[in-house]
């Protein structure tokens, strides 16, 4: 299974969510949402986490967190296996929990963060149809907590969403914002099928990748639909090999003959641009996309045998990949 992508630093905010295995059930009765509720309160106080918000839903969980010591991974861990430890014990059965790794999105919040906690609270009845008539009569959300109907946790963090809110009557202030409803933005965002790793202005998604692994810059960016166009990849590569675009989208005749910069283009195309191969070997002016395959093998080959090669595909996907 793929390493999953993953962005830390200190103070990032993340909506956290995961799903039974085959949509089971999580939560049957009150003991086990105590024990998620408990799970959650000691990973506050182990890793210095902050939960901001939280909504558990029967099959699933949100959770709206931050990192101040730059440990989601290790948060997560704790939170996921310990609950299922519990989780096993109290069902009287064993094995996996959860359908797999949890689901993040590092969370811009000077914009999304308290439209986020909306969205979270707002869970409950935006099922159809709705858990309980009103949001106060949810009994497993932070919700209860920021409007007084219930005592809030010792370690929920309520300040900064009250903060951003910025309103002197904090709980009757919430109370209104929460009932507005989702707003189109976010709601636009949670209904596509794939979701997004990073939710934030350019400007913010441009500062996380700079905290990401180098080989997560790629998927991350056909994530978030940030590829560059075929025309792009040509130009660059016909600069960084100081070649005109023509030799590399027409293929030189002739059974042994090199051309590692339309390789390198093909490859690029392929790996960074997440093109399909009819579309590449259209490009290239291939008569069939098994064409591309064999350019990207031969790439590989002469990488192995020429660290210069190496090198430059270095350098152009670091280019190519803001």
């Amino acid at each position: 299974m793929p390493r999953p992508l993953r962005i830390e630093f200190e103070n990032a905010c993340y909506h956290v969510m995961n799903r039974g295995r085959g949509r089971q059930t999580i939560f049957h009765s009150p003991d086990y949402y105590h024990a998620f509720l408990n799970t959650l309160g000691e990973a506050s106080r182990r890793f210095g986490l902050e939960i901001h918000a939280y909504c558990l839903m029967g099959n699933h969980y949100h959770l709206l967190l931050r990192t101040p010591r730059a440990n989601l991974a290790r948060c997560m861990r704790h939170i996921n296996g310990l609950y299922t430890q519990r989780y096993n014990r109290l069902r009287h059965t064993d094995g996996p929990l959860f359908r797999g790794r949890y689901k993040s999105i590092l969370v811009d919040a000077d914009t999304y963060f308290l439209p986020l906690t909306r969205y979270i609270h707002r869970n409950p009845i935006e099922t159809n149809p709705p858990l309980v008539p009103h949001l106060k009569d949810y009994a497993w959300s932070s919700y209860p907590a920021y409007t007084r109907s219930a005592s809030a946790p010792q370690w929920l963090a309520q300040e900064l969403t009250h903060e951003l809110l910025g309103r002197k009557q904090k709980i009757s202030a919430y109370r209104a914002y929460v009932e507005q409803g989702i707003d189109d933005e976010i709601a636009a965002y949670y209904s596509k099928t794939r979701l997004a790793p990073i939710l934030g202005t350019d400007k913010f998604i441009n500062e996380a990748l700079k905290n990401s692994q180098s080989e997560d810059k790629a998927k991350i960016n056909k994530l978030l639909g940030r590829i560059p166009a075929i025309d792009e990849i040509v130009a660059a590569v016909s600069q960084a090999f100081d070649v005109a675009t023509e030799s590399i989208i027409i293929s030189r005749r002739g059974r042994h003959s090199k051309n590692i910069a339309r390789w390198m283009a093909v490859y690029l195309c392929r790996e960074i641009g997440d093109y399909r191969l009819q579309a590449i070997a259209e490009a290239f002016g291939m008569s069939h996309s098994s064409g591309v395959n064999q350019h990207i093998k031969s790439l590989r080959l002469e990488c192995d045998n020429d660290e210069a090669v190496m090198e430059k595909l270095k350098l152009l996907t670091q280019y190519l990949t803001p």
